[in-house]
């Protein structure tokens, strides 16, 4: 008989085969494929609602405060110099209301006058930044009148001390008188009505310091004052001269100076003139309107 032959082969095939299985199925696995981030709806802060305030017609705050500074400005100012302040001030300060800060306001400008809440302010902030420095370093435009008669004193002094001016060189004139005699003769007219409305600036500078007025568009007007000034320095001495003065008598050098300096100094009194004499003529030929 023949013994039963046992499969022993089997678990070998088995075991082989499971191996490569599990390298094909290692094989057919696909590779992960890296996801692409999915971008998350960003949610955007909703804006915090502004209470938006709406503009109420009538005095800002700003224009309040400026009307309480100035009150205090001219109180100080009254009571450094001496000046008389109503009582009822009091009262319509510590009241507070608008209206008799108005009040206030308007009787404190009776007080004080000819100064001006404007030049008080600026009197006061010139003193307050330049503390430690002197009298010309404080007011610019006090140095630049000083410095500016200083240069037309030397310039009457240098052009009366030539040879080209002269009485005869002056009765000339403008018409008759050309080359250097006529520059020498002119610039001596020219520093005279220089010195004349200097003479009058400075005066009126000072007075202004002491009663408060000074304010800062003065430098300006000062400026176009002294040019005023000598062109009516000019013309007094020059263009008005033989209407001034007799024609039969000799026209000295102090007549002309005397001109000169009288048209410096009041040179508003002759644009006044002119000005005048202008309206005058439109009358004549403009009908006025009924």
């Amino acid at each position: 008989m023949t013994a039963p032959t046992t499969n022993t082969l089997t678990p070998e095939i088995t075991s082989k085969s499971a191996p490569t299985t599990a390298v094909k199925a290692a094989q057919i696995t696909p590779k992960p494929v890296a996801k692409t981030p999915v971008s998350k709806p960003v949610s955007t802060p909703k804006k915090a609602k502004t209470a938006v305030k709406k503009e109420v017609p009538g005095i800002s705050q700003d224009v309040i405060s400026e009307l309480s500074n100035e009150i205090n400005n001219m109180l100080s100012f009254a009571v450094y110099n001496g000046l008389t302040v109503n009582t009822e001030v009091n009262s319509l300060i510590q009241n507070s209301s608008i209206d008799d800060l108005i009040n206030a306001h308007n009787l404190l400008c009776k007080n004080v006058f000819p100064a001006t809440p404007k030049s008080i302010e600026y009197t006061k902030k010139l003193y307050e930044k330049s503390t430690k420095k002197t009298i010309f370093n404080k007011i610019p435009l006090l140095r630049n009148l000083f410095l500016m008669s200083l240069f037309f004193l030397a310039a009457f002094i240098a052009t009366g001390t030539t040879d080209e001016v002269s009485n005869a060189s002056l009765k000339n004139g403008i018409m008759n008188s050309n080359g250097w005699p006529l520059f020498f003769n002119l610039s001596y007219l020219a520093s005279v009505a220089g010195l004349g409305v200097l003479f009058y600036l400075l005066k009126e500078v000072s007075t202004s310091l002491k009663k408060g007025t000074l304010v800062p568009e003065d430098s300006i007007a000062y400026m176009s004052q002294i040019l005023l000034g000598i062109m009516a320095g000019l013309i007094m001495s020059e263009i008005l001269a033989p209407y001034i003065i007799d024609p039969n008598s000799d026209v000295s050098m102090f007549n002309k100076s005397v001109l000169a300096l009288i048209g410096g100094f009041s040179s508003d009194a002759i644009f006044s003139i002119l000005q005048g004499m202008i309206n005058k003529i439109k009358s004549i030929f403009i009908v006025p309107n009924s």
